[in-house]
């Protein structure tokens, strides 16, 4: 099987499928979330095609909203594992070869640890956009407690710092432990609460109105150094204030990214780092002009 792309149109391949990869198709595909109407895909600014490699066989509705889009392609379960930097290609883990014009890094970051048992009873922050999944959890406990809540915090670093002024600003009393705990307990039966107390290895225990985990996580940049980036001292990919990377017609987002020492995960939101990034891609696409003759063709 083969595709080639359109010789008057630029190609752009998004490596991953996570938040920030969504939040760039539906800006440069000219759509808002959730894209609903099918028949009324929009007004695209990006005048191509995009490939989203997601590595994942299952997917979230909004993904499969954005894969409905007429210029928009979602590979399910083709992960990128290697790009020829020169060649402008990208390979997969199951043996495919993606062309491309312009490609967008976004395989996010990965926990530094194993997760602590019962970790999803809980509510977790890793980059800027659990802010508004933590906000909608305060003030419903907020308000079936009647009072301010006691928030249980758990991590070390930017993350925790950042989860840590989130839960002030929403009126949470926040209590900081950098000890891992062992586990995470579960709200009372059939609470609608989630998890309100941790556990730890000598049996000892915290408890509260609710438990947020910031760990720290590791940018994913095996990719990256497959085509040579430059990467940051936190592991993340190095980009600049435009998301453009050490290489030619590779950009990175998300998590993924490193701009000026900060993870970008926690730095911008995904869909202001989408917004950006897209102004960028429509402004590189309209004076460059894509080369024509490339094929996508599968492992035998």
């Amino acid at each position: 099987m083969s595709t080639t792309p359109s010789a008057d149109s630029i190609h752009l391949v998004i490596a991953g499928a996570g938040p920030a990869a969504q939040a760039l198709v539906r800006r440069l595909a000219g759509v808002s979330a959730p894209y609903k109407n099918r028949e009324q895909p929009g007004t695209a600014a990006f005048h191509g095609t995009i490939t989203v490699l997601s590595n994942r066989d299952d997917c979230s509705d909004a993904l499969l909203d954005l894969a409905a889009l007429p210029q928009v392609s979602v590979r399910f379960g083709q992960a990128a594992s290697f790009i020829d930097a020169q060649a402008r290609t990208v390979t997969t883990t199951e043996g495919m070869e993606f062309p491309y014009d312009q490609l967008v890094v976004a395989t996010g970051s990965a926990p530094m640890f194993p997760p602590v048992q019962g970790a999803a009873r809980g509510l977790n922050y890793s980059t800027i956009d659990d802010a508004e999944q933590i906000g909608t959890a305060v003030n419903d406990i907020t308000r079936a407690l009647g009072r301010r809540p006691l928030g249980i915090l758990v991590g070390t670093g930017p993350a925790a710092g950042q989860a840590e002024a989130v839960l002030r600003a929403r009126g949470v009393r926040p209590v900081r432990t950098t000890l891992r705990p062992a586990s995470v307990m579960p709200s009372v039966a059939g609470s609608v609460f989630p998890a309100t107390g941790i556990v730890f290895e000598d049996g000892s225990s915290m408890n509260g109105d609710l438990v947020v985990l910031a760990e720290e996580r590791l940018p994913r940049n095996e990719l990256a150094e497959s085509a040579g980036l430059q990467t940051a001292p936190d592991g993340g990919i190095r980009v600049e204030r435009d998301f453009t990377t050490s290489v030619p017609g590779i950009w990175a987002i998300g998590d993924a990214a490193s701009w000026d020492g900060m993870r970008l995960g926690l730095v911008l939101s995904s869909d202001a780092a989408a917004a950006h990034c897209a102004a960028r891609l429509e402004e590189d696409a309209r004076f460059r002009a894509p080369r024509a003759g490339r094929t996508a063709v599968a492992a035998a």
